[in-house]
This record gives C-alpha cells, sequence and structure tokens, in this order.
C-alpha cells in the first residue's frame, strides 16, 4: 500500500485560539469527510481516505491506496474537487523537511482547510513533527498578532493572504514563507523584506491537480516563476503549453462531485503518455521557466495573441496599484481590447496610461482603467474573475 499521511509523534496542532488540540481527544466519527476544523483535520489523519468539508457530497473511495479529495481555487470558473494518492504529498514532504520544517519549527497557515494550500501546509507540518497553527478563523491584523505572539517560523500563504497581513510591526521570528497560488509583485516582495526582516522566500508554481513544479529562491530572475522542483521533469511543446510528469500529479476529478466537468477532464486538464499539462503557456530560459498566462485566458488582439496576466504583472510593479486585473472586451475593429480593473491611487491613473502605452504598445495597453475600492475574492484568497467580468457588464 502506498505511504499515508501520519502524526509524527513530536508534530502538535493548535486552533485560532491558541489551544492545542490533542489527536486523542479528536473525534473520529465513522466515514471519509470531515468538518473545516482544526478537530476535522485532526480525526482525517491516518484515515486510508478522507475529505475535508462538503459533508452532504459521497464520500471518497479509497480503492486500493490511500487518497484524499480537495478542491480547485476556482480562480477561472467552477472549483473542481480532485482525487489524488497520499503519497503524491508525503513524496514532496520529504523534499520539504530540508526547508527546516520538522521537530521544533512553528508553521501557520491562514486559509480554510477545504482549499489545497492551507490543507497541504497543515499536513505536511503534522507530518514531519512541526507545531502547526490554523489561523484561518482570524481577521488579518489578529493572524499578524498571532504569528508575532506564537513566534511563528514557517508560514504557508497566497499573496493575496500576504497583502492582508501587511501592517505596523515586524515578524522577526519569521525564517521561511512558502508563497503559492500566484506570483508575489515587486511591491508586495518590497513590503514583506520589512514585515518579515529575517525570511527567506520561497515562491512556488503549481496547481492543485500537479502540486508543486517549480520553485524560486533569491536566484530567481524577477519575471520567472523558478526552476523545475526535485523530481518534476518538464516539457513545454511547440506552442509553448507547460507539460509536467513528477510523482505528485493528482489522479483525476472526483466527476460525481462536479456534474459540470464533461468525463475527459477539463477543458485545459489533460493527460497525455503519462505527462499533464493544466493550460499554462511559458518558455524556458536558462533553465527557468517563465509563464505567460493560461491558454483559457488568452485573447486575440488585432490578430496578436494576448495574455492578461502578462500585464497584470506589469501593472502590479507600478506605484499607486494595490491590485489589478485585465479582461477582455469586444472591440469592432481588434477583435478584443482590453480593460485593466484597478484598485489602489486614482490620482496615479494618468502616470500609469503613459507607462502602459510606452511599455506596451498600443495592443497589449489596457484602453480604459476602471478603479474598485473593493476587490472580490474566492475562499482560495485569488480574485474572482468572474465577478469582476459581472460588474464590468453592468458598469
Amino acid at each position: 500500500m502506498s505511504e499515508s499521511f501520519r502524526w509524527h509523534p513530536e508534530a502538535r496542532l493548535f486552533d485560532s485560539t491558541g489551544t492545542e488540540i490533542l489527536r486523542e481527544s479528536a473525534r473520529s466519527p465513522e466515514g471519509t469527510t470531515f468538518p473545516d476544523t482544526p478537530q476535522g483535520l485532526a480525526a482525517a489523519i491516518g484515515r486510508p481516505a478522507f475529505r475535508i468539508g462538503a459533508n452532504e457530497l459521497p464520500p471518497p473511495d479509497p480503492h486500493e491506496q490511500p487518497i484524499l479529495e480537495t478542491l480547485t481555487s476556482g480562480s477561472t470558473g467552477q472549483p473542481r474537487r480532485i482525487r489524488r494518492t497520499q503519497a503524491s504529498w508525503t513524496a514532496s514532504f520529504a523534499v520539504n523537511a530540508d526547508l527546516g520544517i520538522g521537530p521544533g519549527a512553528r508553521m501557520a497557515t491562514l486559509g480554510r482547510l477545504i482549499h489545497s494550500l492551507s490543507l497541504y501546509g497543515a499536513i505536511e507540518g503534522l507530518h514531519l513533527g512541526a507545531e502547526v497553527h490554523l489561523l484561518a478563523d482570524l481577521r488579518p491584523d489578529r493572524q499578524r498578532t498571532a504569528l508575532s505572539d506564537r513566534k511563528i517560523t514557517h508560514l504557508y500563504a497566497t499573496p493575496a493572504q500576504l497583502r492582508l497581513l501587511l501592517g505596523p510591526g515586524a515578524l522577526p521570528d519569521l525564517r521561511l514563507i512558502l508563497v503559492g497560488g500566484s506570483k508575489l509583485d515587486p511591491a508586495l516582495r518590497t513590503a514583506l523584506a520589512t514585515l518579515a526582516p529575517n525570511a527567506q522566500i520561497r515562491e512556488f508554481y503549481g496547481a492543485a491537480e500537479t502540486s508543486f513544479i517549480t520553485l524560486a529562491d533569491e536566484t530567481t530572475p524577477q519575471d520567472s516563476v523558478g526552476r523545475p522542483y526535485p523530481g518534476v521533469d518538464l516539457h513545454l511543446d511547440s506552442g509553448g503549453e507547460v507539460w509536467v510528469q513528477s510523482p505528485y500529479l493528482f489522479l483525476g476529478y472526483a466527476f460525481h462531485l462536479c456534474p459540470n466537468i464533461p468525463a475527459g477532464g477539463s477543458p485545459t486538464t489533460r493527460w497525455r503518455d503519462g505527462w499533464l499539462s493544466v493550460g499554462e503557456i511559458g518558455e524556458m530560459q536558462d533553465g527557468f521557466l517563465i509563464l505567460k498566462g493560461r491558454a483559457g485566458r488568452m485573447v486575440t488582439v488585432a490578430d496578436q495573441n494576448v495574455f492578461p496576466e502578462e500585464i497584470e504583472a506589469f501593472l502590479h510593479s507600478l506605484p499607486g496599484i494595490t491590485r489589478a486585473a485585465v479582461l477582455p472586451v469586444p472591440d469592432a475593429k481588434r477583435g478584443h481590447a482590453l480593460i485593466a480593473i484597478l484598485q489602489g491611487d486614482p490620482a496615479q491613473e494618468a502616470a500609469i496610461l503613459t507607462t502602459l502605452r510606452q511599455q506596451l504598445g498600443p495592443l497589449k495597453s489596457p484602453k480604459a482603467l476602471i478603479w474598485r475600492e473593493d476587490w472580490p475574492v474566492l475562499p482560495s484568497g485569488k480574485t474572482d474573475l468572474k465577478a469582476l467580468e459581472a460588474t464590468l457588464w453592468l458598469a
């Protein structure tokens, strides 16, 4: 039987109040679905199959190997429930132990356990013997206080979650921040150097379906997502689509939980001879992967392929912008034009438009900027592009 998750003898689990959740005191209900709580996680560890949350749905079936079900972020559509072996995560636990995750480390996660990043970080910490603190029930300013008071050394977070942590005071005990979900923009990276002056930052690129694909460190060029993660083989086809082969890949979608997904998978997630693609387009330069964006978001402007993600990354590098999303709108002459929806300082609009036109040219440069005080996000913390698109048409 494949390796399953374990509760390391030195591991400890704490909830948002700082109360320790003892494994022996966790209620262990029958079945394979558990609540999205620290107690639910404690009860799930060691089970041959489990899912956190969605108790009303059919339970996971372990078949012949320990498995778990988790959820994609849903940033470009309906969240999808996926199935993977527990061994596909324990394989990367062994790699990440070299990052200091183990006995003596105090780890924290900021998001709900129904999403793969927070669930992964929590289980990895328990499996390797760390102290694990689940802080999803706290608002961001109180999460920052908890990180300080509990002297957290290792943190799993998305850029959206980290952005909300920014504020007065520093977190000198942080030694490592593992960032997933999307790429750090330069302004946030600079702010993190003040918030956590002693922390190394390791960005990883991947997806719920693939787990780790690349890992970035201080040697990584700014526009890259890093080198292939240990154990990962990368192949880019003639169109630049990224294909992955590794021990960390998922088994497939739980179709009985995702009735809108066709039996073959999803339009962008495809298998080919043991290789998996989630529809990302990129290029390799000197061993580093540079992403352009998802094929599903690519638009054609005057017969030129444009990736909104590239423009969003550029916008995040400009003064006066804290959040950015780029969306296509119909254009009679060019087929599509681009609109940028921004959060930040509207007084910078003229300077931003000038820089966009100078650096990106007339085709890629958004023809208009729309400023918002609020910003719709998904439960995973990523921008809710569908909600932004709906408000665009209502405007």
